[in-house]
């Protein structure tokens, strides 16, 4: 295991300073919209110009890459990246600033593809569960250094827009100086909404309700916090807070979804999320203790959904279908992130800026309705089918290449006699 993240050591670097750069961006950018006065509207349209680059990216890189290679398009994608990032600051105008991120959307997308993708190829195929688990692990700890690096200047100057371009451009370093060699083309991602309904309403409900409710937390958050009454530090703190309650919540729930109906778990934690939400939109602006706690709790129970739905939706997929349909459920969060954020805006323009968690709350209620109907309507999946929980990143669909849910392997969590959660080769034609 030792060997094989020494392979990988420079990737892992390059994500870490990546995802860092862009977890800083994505809060620098809401806070400073607010202190220019830009609507709320505006702030929620900047993540939402954002995954519509995303989904592009993920289409688009596939053949940047056939065309000119790995590390030209991620030298290309990595130098616009980083370019944008100055670019908010030249020029202070909603709709300048929304182009940007469309843009920063495409090149976040490709960067990551890439660097997924290559971790994939060199990871070995036995060690693969524990290099994605380090993975994750670097995904978290970067967010939240993301989010603390906040603190180090005043959001109205230059210097933060800078550090984000110094980051995002620090990150093609260990790539442009790997030796390895490339991986094999990147597969472009498909989004079949029929056939992912088809396999698993829940699931594929989940990614949408996630993209919808957490896309709208993410843009406007830190509005919320600000608006509240609390300083940049504060919602740094704040917004660390959730993401650690996410890290927290991923192993424990995932194992409890390995040992009874994943849908089970996922209807619990959407109402866990909506009494949650409920919680941040009545008391979080009483005292920061009950901020910061109960942002522990919204994040523990909203940042697992998406994997969770995506292993329930692995059950019921054919053997060897768990890249193409993660990778559908991943686009389909995307499309509940372009949407939410504006219904978000919306609701807080409207009714104050609580709202935004009464919103959130309304969206995992219906979604625990759903989940609670669907359970009634299809009988659960067998124990001896069902796969394993598998703590995916939302990054790429190329992430889920780290994944082989189809294959047997020592990585798997033992559980108690009874509970398989992995298929066996001579079980999978069903």
């Amino acid at each position: 295991m030792r060997q094989a993240l020494l392979t990988i050591a420079a990737l892992l670097v390059a994500a870490a300073i990546l995802l860092a750069g862009n977890g800083l961006q994505n809060t620098l950018l809401s806070i400073r919209g607010n202190l220019e006065g830009f609507s709320l509207t505006a702030i929620g349209l900047l993540l939402s110009s954002f995954f519509v680059g995303f989904i592009a990216g993920c289409q688009l890189t596939p053949v940047f890459v056939k065309s000119v290679g790995h590390i030209r398009t991620f030298t290309a994608l990595a130098s616009i990246a980083s370019a944008a990032a100055l670019g908010h600051a030249l020029l202070v105008d909603p709709v300048w600033w929304m182009l940007l991120r469309a843009v920063t959307g495409v090149c976040i997308a490709g960067l990551n593809m890439i660097i997924e993708s290559w971790i994939s190829e060199r990871a070995p195929a036995d060690k693969r569960g524990r290099v994605l688990a380090v993975y994750r692990v670097v995904d978290f700890s970067a967010l939240l250094i993301g989010q603390m690096l906040l603190t180090l200047a005043d959001p109205l100057g230059f210097a933060l827009f800078a550090l984000v371009s110094i980051l995002i451009s620090l990150a093609l370093v260990p790539v442009a100086l790997s030796t390895a060699v490339a991986p094999q083309p990147i597969k472009g991602a498909r989004l079949n909404i029929r056939k992912l309904w088809a396999i698993s309403p829940v699931a594929a409900a989940g990614s949408l309700s996630c993209g919808a409710a957490n896309g709208a937390f993410w843009a406007l958050g830190p509005v919320y916090v600000q608006q509240a009454g609390y300083e940049i530090g504060v919602i740094a703190t704040f917004m660390s807070t959730v993401i650690l309650g996410g890290a927290l919540g991923q192993w424990p729930l995932g194992v409890l979804s390995d040992l009874v109906d994943r849908r089970r778990v996922i209807a619990g934690i959407a109402i866990g999320t909506m009494l949650g939400a409920g919680a941040l939109a009545l008391y979080g602006s009483l005292s920061l203790w009950l901020l910061l706690s109960v942002g522990v709790l919204f994040g523990a129970m909203s940042m697992p959904v998406f994997a969770i739905s995506a292993a329930l939706a692995h059950d019921r997929a054919e053997p060897g279908e768990y890249v193409e349909t993660s990778g559908g459920l991943l686009l389909l969060y995307g499309v509940g992130a372009m949407i939410g954020p504006l219904v978000g805006a919306q609701v807080m323009e409207a009714a104050g800026a609580s709202a935004l968690f009464l919103y959130a709350a309304a969206v995992y209620a219906v979604f625990a309705v759903f989940t609670a109907a669907e359970m009634r309507r299809r009988p659960p999946v067998p124990f001896e089918e069902m796969a394993a929980y598998v703590p995916v990143p939302r990054t790429t669909p190329t992430v889920f290449e780290l994944a082989p849910q189809d294959e047997v392997d020592d990585d798997v969590t033992p559980l108690p006699d009874g509970f398989r959660t992995r298929r066996d080769p001579e079980e999978t034609d069903r």
